[in-house]
């Protein structure tokens, strides 16, 4: 019995093996993108509750920035999706982790919270 190995290569080639996508990682990417949407959808109606059952400036400047926070996070979720569909369809083996999304969404939320707090006091 040999003890060669069964694919001797140079060291200096490099063996191109196809890699298998499961069906689950597309459906992975649609799934989260669906789960985006609909937290924006959530914040948008949170916003028209605010524009059509307030009274007054505040309501109306609370309305416009959670429907700015909304479709920020409306096109960010786009992106994101186009992004790492494409680096599947290329069968690409970086990193699909999302570090800054969530953390820019909260501050933003947690902005227009205050804000929305803030006017709320000041005006009353």
């Amino acid at each position: 019995m040999s003890t060669a190995p069964l694919l001797h290569t140079p060291t200096s080639k490099r063996i191109a093996l196809p890699t298998r996508v499961e069906p689950k990682v597309f459906f992975a990417n649609e799934r989260t993108f669906l789960s985006w949407l609909n937290f924006t959808v959530i914040l948008g109606g949170l916003s028209i509750g605010l524009l059509n059952f307030g009274h007054d400036s505040t309501s109306l400047i609370c309305a416009a920035l959670f429907t700015i926070v909304a479709m920020g996070c409306m096109l960010y979720a786009l992106v994101t999706f186009h992004w790492r569909a494409r680096s599947i369809r290329l069968r690409g083996q970086g990193g699909f982790d999302d570090r800054f999304g969530p953390t820019v969404l909260a501050v933003c939320l947690g902005g227009a919270v205050v804000v929305n707090f803030v006017l709320r006091v000041v005006g009353t």
